[in-house]
């Protein structure tokens, strides 16, 4: 039973209508600003979702007073998971936009072993052509910051 109501809810949102009580999770934090739940198609047993009750949709739009919370949870999640599983680690993650399946921020918390099979987050990695290159990369983010 979650014992915290929900703020502003998105219609549609499958996210808000768990932490909304409308639709079953297995819940495993309960607060006032987060909630995390089981995977329902986790990569391994104790994939863990931890989400802002109120509605974000990506990590770009997670407002200030969010922070704390939501980090501070996944954190929590990550320690535990290898006690409570026999994991040896975790993998922490965000998709923002592309690859986040259902539009409202979530921080997957993923348990894991070394030689678990786990290569579906990991790409072909690629160095800059010259160090002219990478300061050129560098320049422009550091301009959009």
């Amino acid at each position: 039973m979650l014992a915290h109501a929900m703020a502003n809810p998105a219609p549609g949102c499958v996210f808000c209508s768990i932490a909304g009580g409308a639709l079953p999770a297995e819940i495993v934090v309960d607060e006032p600003d987060v909630l995390a739940f089981l995977d329902a198609r986790p990569l391994f047993p104790g994939h863990t979702l931890v989400v802002p009750r109120r509605h974000v949709d990506t990590l770009v739009d997670l407002p200030d007073d969010l922070l704390e919370p939501v980090f501070a949870t996944a954190r929590r999640v990550a320690g535990a998971l290898p006690a409570a599983l026999g994991a040896q680690g975790t993998f922490v993650a965000i998709n923002n936009v592309v690859s986040q399946s259902v539009p409202h921020l979530h921080v997957h918390v993923v348990p894991r072993t070394k030689g678990d099979g786990l290569k579906g987050f990991f790409w072909p990695r690629h160095t800059y052509e010259s160090a002219a290159e990478m300061t050129a990369v560098a320049d422009r983010i550091r301009a959009a910051l």
